[in-house]
């Protein structure tokens, strides 16, 4: 068979590195890749929001099967183009895909169909979502309504930052025709929890649960970043909390896409944040998280590609999906200065031994050699057979590979370890 991996991050790298494991598996190309990518598929210069040509690279290779991984090109239709021209695919239609191309969208389906999630606004005018505000108490949650590479949001903790955030977003621009509208919501508090699931658009099937870490600074410090690395499974995801999430949110959010006439088949991920009153929807997304991906599909035993015919064909139900009791972690390595301005085209150092459980993001290759090219360069992952040892098992990693200006967060998986003891 061969395979076409749409994206060129860490997330595409664990799923490419996840599919080669099936046999029947001959060749794999990524649109466009990366440099770490090249050494696990064939990468070919083609952005991922260039549909037209994907779609031709397609047809020209006689593709038997593509997956689309980023947000981008699912919310703008790439799933629909391809399986137009007779190429099965992984990942949401265009309809579908709107769950996280529109905030708003997302909003109002719970809100209609009695998802919890927290009470919420909608504005495309900045001096009536500036009215509201004065009535509202802080903190508060400020949302780009489209796409923003996962920093549309921001937690305004007074009224002026609140005003400024509107503003930034609907005045500025900082997130362009994202911020032409603005969901404002109340602030929850609870731990986060983040759940993939695989749907085909009837059955559920969620996978292990993961926590992410957003800050790019140790104690959650410093800047919203796209993830600095993650831990699997989630402590706070409990059995009952599954359950409770299963009834209430899960199944109720795949029928309602499907009574709106979007029935979603793919990834679906569902950030949740255990409250006071039981979990509620923070966000979808309508793909494998980055870097969730980079911990959960490691702990996965049944294959890959399998599964994802089954949603594609819509008999998920008739095969299993079977994950790994283990623990897994993943140190995401930047480049210093990620999120906001930094260097690029150091020569970066991966003793061969633990390049198995490396997953790049931001590199490309010069002169034969990796080099960096992006904020997030690398994710390092580890699993063992405890939460506590999988952590120290990825730094032991991270401590060997080494390019200039290297920085990652020291703390990945010490709030989850503090769960664990709590909860003993």
């Amino acid at each position: 068979m061969k395979i076409l991996v749409v994206g060129g991050g860490g997330r595409e790298h664990a799923v490419i590195k996840a599919l080669k494991k099936n046999k029947n598996v001959e060749k794999i190309y990524a649109t466009p890749g990366n440099g770490g990518i090249s050494a696990d598929a064939e990468c070919v210069a083609i952005g991922a929001k260039d549909i037209p040509q994907i779609v031709e690279f397609a047809l020209q290779n006689k593709i038997d099967y593509a997956v689309v991984t980023p947000d981008d090109p699912l919310v703008l239709g790439a799933v629909d183009a391809l399986t137009e021209k007779g190429i099965p695919c992984f990942g949401p239609s265009k309809a579908a895909a709107i769950i996280e191309g529109s905030k708003a969208f997302s909003k109002q389906l719970m809100k209609k169909y009695g998802i919890p999630t927290a009470t919420y606004e909608i504005f495309d005018s900045q001096q009536k979502a500036i009215e509201y505000l004065k009535t509202q108490n802080f903190p508060i949650v400020i949302k780009a309504d489209g796409l923003a590479l996962g920093k549309g949001v921001i937690i305004a903790t007074t009224y002026d930052e609140a005003v400024e955030a509107v503003k930034s977003m609907m005045s500025d621009k900082v997130f362009g025709a994202s911020g032409d509208s603005v969901v404002i919501e109340e602030f929850l508090t609870g731990p986060e929890v983040s759940v993939l699931a695989f749907t085909d658009g009837k059955t559920v099937v969620p996978m292990v649960s993961s926590m992410d870490h957003k800050r790019a600074k140790d104690g959650d410090q410093g800047l919203n970043t796209g993830g600095m690395g993650t831990v699997a499974p989630n402590p706070y995801y409990t059995e009952s909390v599954a359950s409770v999430c299963m009834e209430k949110i899960f199944l109720p959010t795949v029928n309602a896409m499907k009574a709106e006439g979007r029935t979603f088949k793919g990834c679906l991920y569902f950030g949740l944040m255990i409250t006071p009153n039981g979990p509620k929807v923070i966000e979808y997304n309508c793909r494998f998280g980055d870097p969730e991906t980079q911990v959960v599909l490691p702990l996965l035993e049944s294959d890959l590609l399998t599964v994802m015919q089954a949603v594609t064909n819509e008999k998920l139900a008739e095969v299993e999906v079977k994950f790994s009791k283990k623990s897994a972690c993943c140190v995401i390595m930047a480049s210093d200065g990620y999120p906001s301005a930094y260097g690029k085209g150091y020569e970066i150092d991966i003793p061969s031994g633990i390049l198995p459980s490396v997953f790049i993001a931001g590199a490309t290759k010069k002169d034969g050699k990796l080099v960096t090219s992006g904020g997030r360069v690398l994710g390092v992952t580890a699993i063992e057979d405890d939460l506590s040892s999988a952590i120290a098992s990825a730094y032991e990693k991270v401590e060997k590979i080494s390019f200039a200006n290297a920085f990652y967060r020291k703390d990945i998986g010490k709030r989850a370890l503090d769960a664990l003891k709590e909860s003993k």
